[in-house]
C-alpha cells in the first residue's frame, strides 16, 4: 500500500497525459461538440454500433466498456486542462447527473476535491494527483480496508511505504523516475530487477475486487431495495430516488453493472440510516 500513491502506479498518472496529448488534434469546441453528441445517445445503441472497432483520432484499440466510455466521453466534453480530468476519472456520477433533490444548495456546501492549501499545491499535474490520492484515496479507502480486516483477527499492521523517510524521499523524486515510457512505478521496478525475476514483476495490475455486483442482484438485494426505497428517500430530502431507481433496475436487469454508482448511494443511505439510530 501506498507504493502506487508515491511512485506514480495508477494508470491514470501516466494514461491521462497520453489521451490530453491526444486530444488536443482537436479545438475544444469540437471536443465538446463530440461528447455531448455520444452522451445524448442511447449506450445500448452506441455499444451495438461501435461493436468491433471504436473509430476515433484518439487511438483506442477496441471498444471500452460502458462506464469506461461514459468518462471518456466526459473528458471530452468538459476537460478544459489535465487538471480536470483527476474528478472526472474518480467520480461515479457525472457532474449533471447527481441524483440530489437540492443540487445548488448541496453543490454549494460541497468540500473541494483538492484537499491541500494552494501553497502546498504541486506545480505538475501528474503530481497533483498523486497527491490528491495520497491525502483522500490512500487513507480512505485503502488503509481503511487493510486496517478493518486485519483488526478483524486481531492482527497488527505495518506500511512500510509510509515510513516518513520513504514518503519525503518519493516526494522529492523527479517525476522521470516515477513514470517513464508508459509505465508507473519505474524506480521501484529497477530495484525489484536485481532481486526478483522480471516474470513476477511484469505482470498485469490487479486489484482486490469481490463480486458486489452480482451479490447486491442476489443475497444483498432486500437490504439494498430497503435503503433504496423510494418514498424513504423522497421523506430524507437529500437524494432523488427517480435516476437512482432507474439505474437500480438496469443493474438488476444485468445489462449494465453499475455496481459504483449504487455502492455509493447505499453507503450514503445506511450512514443515514445509523446517524437516525444514534440521534
Amino acid at each position: 500500500d501506498a507504493g502506487d500513491e508515491l511512485f506514480g502506479g495508477y494508470n491514470r498518472y501516466y494514461k491521462s497525459p497520453q489521451l490530453w496529448q491526444q486530444f488536443q488534434v482537436l479545438p475544444q469546441w469540437a471536443r465538446s461538440l463530440l461528447g455531448e453528441i455520444g452522451l445524448s445517445r442511447s449506450w445500448l445503441a452506441w455499444v451495438k454500433a461501435t461493436e468491433k472497432r471504436l473509430g476515433s483520432p484518439l487511438g483506442l484499440r477496441s471498444l471500452p466498456s460502458q462506464e469506461s466510455l461514459q468518462k471518456l466521453l466526459l473528458l471530452m466534453r468538459d476537460a478544459r486542462d489535465l487538471d480536470d480530468f483527476y474528478p472526472i476519472l474518480v467520480q461515479h456520477w457525472a457532474p449533471d447527473a447527481l441524483p440530489l433533490q437540492h443540487r445548488p444548495a448541496i453543490e454549494r456546501d460541497a468540500p473541494s476535491v483538492w484537499p491541500l492549501p494552494d501553497a502546498m499545491c504541486p506545480q505538475d499535474p501528474v503530481a497533483r494527483m498523486m497527491a490528491k490520492d495520497s491525502m483522500g484515496y490512500l487513507p480512505d479507502d485503502i488503509l481503511c480496508k487493510v486496517d478493518r480486516a486485519a483488526m478483524a483477527v486481531s492482527l497488527e499492521t505495518r506500511v512500510p511505504f509510509l515510513d516518513h523517510r520513504v514518503v519525503e524521499f518519493a516526494w522529492q523524486l523527479p517525476q522521470s523516475l516515477k513514470i517513464r515510457e508508459g509505465q508507473g512505478k519505474w524506480l521501484l521496478r529497477q530495484v525489484l530487477y536485481r532481486y526478483v525475476p522480471k516474470a513476477l514483476i511484469e505482470r498485469p495490475k490487479a486489484g482486490f475486487g469481490i463480486p458486489v455486483g452480482q451479490w447486491l442482484r442476489g443475497p444483498l438485494r432486500d437490504w439494498a431495495e430497503d435503503l433504496l426505497e423510494p418514498k424513504a428517500m423522497q421523506a430524507q430530502g437529500y437524494l432523488d430516488p427517480d435516476p437512482i431507481q432507474a439505474v437500480w433496475q438496469t443493474h438488476l436487469s444485468g445489462r449494465v453493472d453499475h455496481t459504483p454508482k449504487l455502492w455509493t448511494v447505499l453507503m450514503f443511505q445506511a450512514w443515514l440510516r445509523a446517524q437516525k439510530k444514534r440521534g
